[in-house]
Parts: C-alpha cells; sequence; structure tokens
C-alpha cells in the first residue's frame, strides 16, 4: 500500500488498507485513525470514513478513506467482498456469532460430508437472506442492535444478496473452515445461521476475517500499529 504520508495528501484524499484488529468496531478503528492524522500534521479537522463495516468479532480488511476520497465510498461499498471464517455446528445464538451466548443446542453428529456440500449448493446464487437482528440496520430510527438488547421483537424482511462462492475447505465436525466470495449487503453471520437452520442442527458463526474488497487485498493491507508507527516516523 502506497501512502504519502504529508498533511496534504491526507487533506486531498487517500485510500488506507487496514486490517481491522479483534474486538475494535468500526467505528472505533476510523476514530483511531482520524485522531493520529489530525494530532501528528496538527489538522483541525478532516474527513475519515470506511467503506464497509466489520463486527467487532471479525477481523480483516478495512478499507479507510480521508479527505476527499470519502466521497467515493459508495463506489467502493459497491464491490464484491470475499472472506475466510469457520461456522460452528449444534448450536445457535441470539447474534449469530459469539458477541451472544450459545443457546438451544443440537446433535449434529449424524451430518456426513454428502449433507454439508448439499446444504451449501443451496446458497450459491442469487437468494433472500434476512440481516441477524443484532446489526446496525435501523427501524424507525433506532438501530437493530439497541432493539435487540431492549428484548424487543422486530419482523426483518429478506434482502436479494448473491453468493459468487461458498467453499467448505476443512470439515472438521462441529467446526467447518469456509471461503465466501459474496455481493455487497451479505451478512456472513446470517449465512451460518441459515446454514445450520438448513442442515438441522443449528450453527453460529465462531470467526470471521474479510480478505478482499474487490481488487483489494488483505495481503497489501497493514496493521493499525503498522500505520500508526508510519506517522510516528513522519512526524
Amino acid at each position: 500500500m502506497d501512502i504519502k504520508r504529508n498533511k496534504e495528501a491526507f487533506l486531498e484524499g487517500q485510500l488506507l488498507l487496514i486490517d481491522k484488529p479483534l474486538n475494535w468496531t468500526s467505528f472505533q478503528l476510523v476514530n483511531k485513525i482520524r485522531w493520529a492524522i489530525r494530532k501528528t500534521y496538527g489538522i483541525k479537522k478532516i474527513k475519515v470514513g470506511h467503506a464497509g463495516t466489520l463486527d467487532p468479532l471479525a477481523t480483516g480488511l478495512m478499507l479507510i478513506c480521508t479527505g476527499r476520497m470519502t466521497k467515493q465510498i459508495e463506489q467502493f461499498m459497491g464491490m464484491d467482498k470475499s472472506y475466510t471464517g469457520v461456522i460452528r455446528l449444534g448450536g445457535t445464538t441470539p447474534s449469530y456469532d459469539l458477541e451472544t451466548p450459545v443457546g438451544e443446542i443440537k446433535p449434529f453428529d449424524q451430518i456426513d460430508k454428502e449433507q454439508l456440500m448439499e446444504a451449501r449448493n443451496s446458497f450459491i446464487g442469487t437468494i433472500n437472506q434476512k440481516p441477524p437482528l443484532h446489526s446496525a440496520i435501523k427501524k424507525d430510527g433506532k438501530r437493530l442492535y439497541t432493539l435487540a438488547r431492549a428484548g424487543q421483537t422486530i419482523d426483518i424482511p429478506a434482502r436479494e444478496i448473491r453468493i459468487n462462492s461458498f467453499d467448505l475447505t476443512t470439515m472438521a465436525l462441529p467446526n467447518i473452515s469456509f471461503e465466501v466470495c459474496c455481493s455487497k449487503g451479505t451478512y456472513i453471520r446470517s449465512l451460518a445461521h441459515d446454514y445450520g437452520q438448513v442442515l438441522g442442527c443449528g450453527a453460529h458463526l465462531a470467526s470471521l476475517c474479510r480478505t478482499s474488497i474487490g481488487e483489494y487485498l488483505l495481503s497489501d493491507s497493514l496493521s493499525l500499529e503498522e500505520f500508526l508507527h508510519s506517522l510516528e516516523e513522519k512526524s
């Protein structure tokens, strides 16, 4: 990733490829980068935004736009995305991942490889998917996760998304490692949950890493620590 480390370049607009740390929200990451740029170059105000959120328990590529580059955020958000992760069979959670405790437990020993592959095939292509109740989508002006934490049950309409590929790379039950390429608006947590529903044993997302957004790759990104250190070297 080629970054011009000077005040004018950040104000004019740059695209930063950052590997989001585990347990950080996307909002926290953007705020940290904005604060570091302002402090390093003595800038009172600068626009910084991201082109697609990641859940706190997910890691991987985030595209961070500064200055005038923020005008292109919608363009970046529309790109296909790729992920790797682990789906864990046998238990569901309200958030569809490990942010909330595992509730209902069901047996999974009866499921064989053929069933795993057949269930996977049902998700490839254009499908309708319901976002998780624990998500940042707004309903009547309020975030769904706020309503969920207040104990409210909301009927969420399904949305059309596209799964370009869904490969099961390791099947060591209850854990299934996967790689998926999908359109914007896809919730991998929902994919994990729905996959478990098709199998009849329940499932949740145990881990997730975003590996690409369009042509931009995680392998070309900087960790947050590397980016902050690079600013210190130029200050």
